[in-house]
């Protein structure tokens, strides 16, 4: 067998533009269990698109872009649908970085024989394959990037931003994330950076400039995603998944509190989830549960428990068919970066 005759069939990412889903959600949120639950969420999301002073973080984990779900975020940047995202890296380097560089993700197999898989440099996540050979290029085209920066602490929204502007010059798709994100100022934050293909292109650029690297800085993270929710009059949350996106986006409100800010806990929550709250875990732990630590109001929030390639599309593609995107303001936030204006002065676009 050779690595062609398994990497033929390509997965193909759900565009919302093209379904009228909006009877459909209507009627499940007059049903009951997660449809009903989901409904809920989709009119969530819809009211935080309404509300002009509500900036939407959208909090990203697990493995999505690789899914399908790719262009049902880059909708939502370029119909200006999110303002924030905070995510995992797999999804923005190893998936959305790594198929605007020119590779795909390939439709696979549960029961492959992963010996073989590893044997042909495939790698396998549940039924979906990547060509192991076109990672290391996306590993060390990250190796490239760090290495024209100055050599000094950034943020990953720093690193991410010089992404989009390599892609703006040699993007091969330039149906992307990341470039779309470039283009309309919406900051991306990576708190685990270094978990993913960036962190093999970054060793490889520490290793190799030992007296002269850059390193990336999760605090500066925090402070900066804090400043974004300083700049906001009002927060949502619209999370897949959990683990450290869901925390990191939801410590803003006691981060702002511990600086001396009064600010407001998250206004609006959604969570798209399969984890149980049973064991104590993050990611499956509720919002009102977030509520007792001051982070989430719970007036306005709904939990989903079902798997976010079902649930994402129909909640989003709900708000995409309602159209109140379209005379939102647009907030911009990551030029808060490249100005002196302070935070909680800076206006929407």
């Amino acid at each position: 067998m050779q690595k062609s005759d398994l990497l033929q069939e390509t997965v193909q990412h759900i565009d919302i533009k093209q379904f009228d889903v909006v009877g459909l959600v209507e009627a499940m949120s007059r049903t009951a269990f997660q449809a009903r639950n989901l409904g809920r969420a989709a009119h969530i999301y819809d009211e935080m698109l309404r509300d002009q002073d509500c900036a939407i973080i959208l909090c990203l984990a697990g493995s999505l872009f690789s899914a399908g779900l790719k262009k049902v975020v880059y909708d939502m940047i370029t119909h200006n649908m999110v303002d924030i995202i905070v995510s995992t890296g797999a999804n923005i380097v190893d998936q959305d970085f790594f198929e605007a560089l020119g590779s795909k993700h390939y439709v696979g197999d549960i029961f492959a024989d992963d010996e073989v898989l590893r044997q042909l440099h495939i790698d396998r996540i549940y039924d979906t394959y990547i060509d192991e050979d076109e990672l290391r290029v996306c590993d060390m085209t990250i190796a490239e990037i760090a290495a024209t920066l100055p050599p000094r602490p950034h943020s990953s929204r720093e690193f991410i931003q010089a992404m989009g502007a390599y892609l703006d010059k040699h993007a091969r798709n330039r149906e992307s994330v990341v470039l779309a994100a470039y283009h309309h100022d919406v900051p991306i934050f990576v708190p685990a950076f270094s978990d993913c293909s960036a962190g093999f292109g970054l060793v490889h650029h520490q290793w190799y400039s030992p007296e002269s690297h850059l390193t990336i800085d999760s605090v500066r993270d925090f402070r900066e995603l804090t400043q974004c929710k300083l700049a906001s009059p009002h927060t949502g949350l619209f999370m897949i998944g959990g683990g450290v996106p869901k925390n990191f986006a939801q410590d803003t409100v006691v981060a702002a509190e511990l600086l001396g800010f009064e600010t407001a806990m998250h206004k609006y929550a959604i969570q798209i989830t399969v984890a149980d709250e049973r064991d104590g875990g993050l990611s499956g732990s509720t919002l009102r549960e977030a509520h007792s630590w001051g982070k989430v109001d719970i007036v306005r929030e709904q939990m989903v428990f079902s798997e976010a390639t079902l649930a994402m599309p129909l909640v989003v593609g709900y708000a995409y068919g309602k159209r109140n995107w379209v005379n939102r303001p647009a907030r911009r936030l990551a030029q808060i970066f490249r100005s002196n204006i302070p935070a909680l002065q800076l206006t929407t676009a």
